[in-house]
């Protein structure tokens, strides 16, 4: 759950914990389209989802809060945090101002769009994480959900060469494979860029916008919130 004290949300900067840098101007673009008022400070670290991967979230714990505490004391009112892998141990660590996973809104609408969901992923180590957010959505809203996965393990290979072109491609190739289900959600935010190649007839969801959406409300800077990621 996120943290923060209770009482009036205070207006101030919105921190992004990013672990790859391809997102900072992703978040920019979308703050530009629907919170222009929202002031943005980005925190990059890629080798937090490097160890991440190769020993598990909880092996870069300390390092998260760090990051969590430097934007804290830069003027971060919120922070969303935009790596799926790292989300859930970002939202435990209590720096002192709300932290949101920016997956939540979208594992929300998924558990909404009906009982089967497929978590799609690029890198494994998402797989795990991105499952029990939506089996904690479920839980919430009382919906008895069966949650499937698919790792689309080519597509990463794109990514860390820096071709986004072909790991669109991909990934919408991948998500194209899915029929049997009630909403596809796309686990990592640098997939998001598939939705617009895709052609199940699945709702394909993904998370930046309704991410930043939620984040922009706790940094109590209003504005227009998009679909949650419907293709």
């Amino acid at each position: 759950m996120a943290d923060g004290p209770p009482g009036p949300v205070l207006m101030g900067p919105l921190a992004l914990l990013h672990t790859s840098p391809v997102h900072v101007p992703v978040f920019e673009a979308l703050r530009d389209e629907d919170h222009p008022a929202l002031e943005l400070r980005h925190f990059v670290s890629e080798e937090l989802l490097e160890r991440a991967r190769a020993e598990g979230p909880e092996a870069v714990a300390d390092e998260v809060r760090a990051m969590l505490d430097r934007a804290v004391a830069d003027g971060a009112v919120a922070v969303l945090c935009t790596c799926s892998t790292i989300g859930a141990v970002a939202e435990a660590a209590r720096p002192g101002v709300p932290v949101l996973r920016v997956d939540r809104p979208m594992a929300a609408a998924a558990v909404a769009a009906g009982p089967r969901v497929v978590v799609l992923a690029t890198v494994e180590s998402t797989l795990g994480p991105t499952v029990a957010l939506v089996e904690e959505e479920a839980a919430r809203a009382g919906s008895p959900t069966a949650v499937r996965t698919l790792l689309a393990a080519d597509a990463w290979d794109h990514f860390a060469a820096g071709d986004m072109d072909a790991y669109a491609r991909a990934v919408a190739s991948a998500a194209d494979s899915v029929t049997d289900a009630d909403a596809i959600v796309l686990a990592q935010a640098s997939m998001t860029p598939a939705q617009r190649l895709t052609t199940t007839a699945v709702p394909v969801l993904s998370s930046p916008r309704p991410g930043l959406a939620a984040g922009a409300a706790a940094a109590g800077v209003g504005g227009a919130v998009g679909m949650a990621g419907v293709a």
